[in-house]
């Protein structure tokens, strides 16, 4: 068993002020596989100093001193993206094959996004006598969730970095095993001492002594809606910027002229990946009143069809455990809670797929016959469980899908041209248009309770920077 009992602060690697440990668990085996130590608010406040002091100096960089730096950053990472991937696997239960495909690539891809933007960006601009100037925000708090680590830590850290900022990073303390290694990384690359500070810990007694932290200057937060509320109330008292990515409960519009095939299968497909646990998953299915069965019938395949195994050796397309056993048993509640509110269950079910007694794994499960009011079409359920509700006409599909208080996600099938327009009504930050996939240069982030702000892309990029206006620069002597 790995002891990860340190925290990453000042460039070097440290013991906490007041060292108390928390076993991270591998959730196909229900087995710990390291121990970490959890941090305070002295700990805290040791990182922040450390970030504060470094970021007079690291603020005034180049950019192509930035440039350079994050090149390392992403060489280092490739040599040890196998072990990221492996990691990643152990400690969530991400399939090694989404791990490798997925998981880890993002980390990479996000690096790779935000140097070519940092590369072509333009800090200056004059509006007539007065110069505009986009400057680093200054010392960023960092929280990341379980459940996309790497994802969620490199698309915080590439634009802070590539804009001049300092930060300190608190991991899920459920996952918190490649934040470690992403710290090693950095540490190799030789980021400057200060500029990035690790500790481990949770929301209480990290996440809030991060948020209202006054020489912090903006937060960072990707979790729950419940959490994120609680850091934007911790933070308000010293008016920092908050830029948030919440829950989600994203409708998936199959219109009467889609290929029913290819789009009730790929929505299906789509929930299951990663058991279910991501928040832009398309966990409500709309489809035409009068062809709910057929598209039942197909979802009833492809659920029956999904291999539920050992994340280590389960083949592409098939699904791993959840997370941990109160994500577990939050699911298996909620699948109860559609079976009492009287939705069809049409596969999988309450407990554990045949043959896997250890871990925690949930079947594939699709209820049919779901009116928007049932709990299992309100709440997020976070692991591997699809709603399908019928709708009248168009009038009636747009309607279900924004009676919703997320706004993440939406997704569309149809032809193009009627994909498009319906694209265009629906009240979330992302919508896919014909199972189009990510793109590391679009913004992500919500409308309503599933946050506020941007991340990725040059949106992404722009959190971190504030804006000055010296008025009178352009004026000729």
């Amino acid at each position: 068993m790995k002891e990860c009992v340190q925290f990453y602060i000042n460039g070097e690697w440290v013991d906490p002020v007041n060292p108390q440990h928390l076993d991270v668990i591998n959730p196909a085996t229900e087995e710990s596989i390291a121990k970490i130590a959890m941090g305070n608010s002295e700990d805290v406040n040791k990182a922040v100093a450390a970030a504060k002091n470094a970021f007079d100096s690291f603020s005034q960089t180049s950019k192509e001193e930035r440039l350079a730096l994050m090149g390392k950053i992403l060489e280092v990472y490739q040599s040890r993206y196998d072990e990221i991937a492996e990691t990643i696997s152990s400690e969530m239960g991400a399939p090694l094959w989404l791990s490798k495909a997925a998981q880890a690539a993002t980390g990479a891809g996000h690096f790779a996004t935000f140097m070519e933007i940092l590369k072509n960006y333009d800090f200056v601009e004059d509006k007539g006598t007065t110069r505009l100037r986009k400057e680093p925000v200054g010392v960023c708090g960092l929280i990341t969730p379980w459940n996309w680590p790497i994802n969620q830590i490199a698309c915080k850290v590439a634009p802070a970095l590539a804009a001049g900022c300092t930060m300190i990073l608190k991991p899920s303390e459920v996952s918190p095993l490649n934040a470690i290694l992403f710290a090693e990384v950095l540490d190799e690359a030789g980021v400057p001492a200060g500029v990035f500070n690790l500790v481990n810990g949770d929301g209480m007694n990290v996440g809030e002594a991060m948020s209202s932290h006054p020489d912090i200057d903006m937060m960072s937060f990707t979790g729950s809606t419940r959490a994120g509320i609680a850091v934007a109330k911790a933070s308000a008292d010293s008016v920092k910027r908050v830029a948030q990515e919440l829950g989600g409960k994203s409708a998936n519009i199959i219109l009467d002229d889609a290929d029913f095939n290819k789009s009730v299968a790929g929505g299906v497909g789509s929930v299951f990946t990663n058991s279910g646990q991501s928040c832009n998953a398309p966990t409500r299915m709309l489809v035409p009143a009068d062809r709910q069965e057929e598209a039942v019938a197909i979802a009833k395949a492809t659920a029956e069809a999904t291999v539920v195994g050992n994340p280590i050796d389960v083949a592409p397309g098939g699904m791993g455990p959840v997370v941990s056993e109160v994500q577990f048993n939050k699911i298996q509640g909620l699948i109860e809670k559609g079976i009492e509110e009287g939705a069809t269950l049409v596969a999988g079910g309450p407990g554990k797929p045949e043959g896997l007694n250890a871990g925690y794994f949930v079947k594939p499960t699709v209820f049919s016959d779901v009116s928007n009011d049932m709990t299992i079409a309100r709440e997020e359920i976070f692991g591997p469980v699809l709603s399908i509700l019928p709708y009248k006409d168009e009038d009636d599909a747009l309607s279900i899908a924004n009676d919703t208080e997320y706004g993440l996600s939406g997704y569309v099938s149809g032809s193009q041209e009627k994909a498009q327009k319906f694209a265009e009504k629906i009240r979330s930050g992302n919508v896919h248009v014909n199972g189009a996939g990510p793109d590391f240069t679009a913004p992500f982030g919500g409308y309503k309770k599933s946050g506020n702000g941007r991340e990725w892309g040059e949106l992404g990029f722009e959190e971190f920077l504030e804006i000055k206006a010296i008025l009178g620069y352009n004026v000729a002597q």
